[in-house]
């Protein structure tokens, strides 16, 4: 079905509203840029009157044009801001599944964004998912998401030992984050 009749089909549909695809992207950059927290996938599609299933098109192509950095997170998309690049240090941790609330406050606490979780995967090398994690709310909802679902967290797949690339203002905060990992016992020596 195209694109057409696909906007037909969608309750937000606006007669004579129709993007294109640069028109689309556009308007989901914007949307992206304004937006202080992830915005869903629905909530674009919804926006854009058109498809879930478009919308992640559009994002893929986004990406390969470097839009912007367009992260996904598992509470939809956000766009990283391009103006300044903050520095970022990745951090090797094992913990305990009870000790998750703990290592990912003490990285917001001192003033980190963890931008991801990575394992070494012995078939499939390194696996990355995007947390984008920056207060202890988020940290809050990120625990409680892991707990209500079946699921397991990726550093199962690494048996603990995981990677998080940690984003913060200055080089400073990044040594502070290294040191309190490192007293709490998560930090990993290499």
């Amino acid at each position: 079905m195209n694109i057409v009749k696909k906007a037909v089909f969608c309750k937000h549909f606006i007669p004579g509203k129709i993007m294109n695809g640069k028109q689309r992207r556009s308007k989901i950059k914007r949307i992206l840029a304004a937006a202080k927290k992830p915005v869903s996938g629905d909530a674009l599609a919804a926006a854009c009157g058109v498809s879930r299933q478009i919308i992640v098109r559009d994002i893929a192509l986004m990406r390969a044009d470097n839009s912007g950095i367009i992260l996904a997170t598992n509470r939809g998309y956000l766009l990283m801001p391009g103006e300044r690049q903050l520095p970022s240090r990745t951090y090797f941790v094992n913990h305990e599944n009870d000790q998750i609330e703990d290592e990912l406050n003490t990285i917001v606490d001192q003033g980190g964004t963890v931008l991801n979780v990575m394992v070494d995967h012995e078939i499939y090398g390194q696996v990355t998912a995007p947390l984008v994690i920056r207060s202890r709310r988020d940290v809050q909802e990120f625990v409680e998401k892991v707990r209500s679902t079946s699921a397991v967290p990726l550093k199962y797949l690494g048996n603990g030992r995981h990677y998080h690339t940690v984003q913060a203002e200055t080089e400073e905060v990044l040594d502070a984050i290294q040191q309190a990992l490192a007293e709490k016992g998560y930090l990993i020596n290499r």
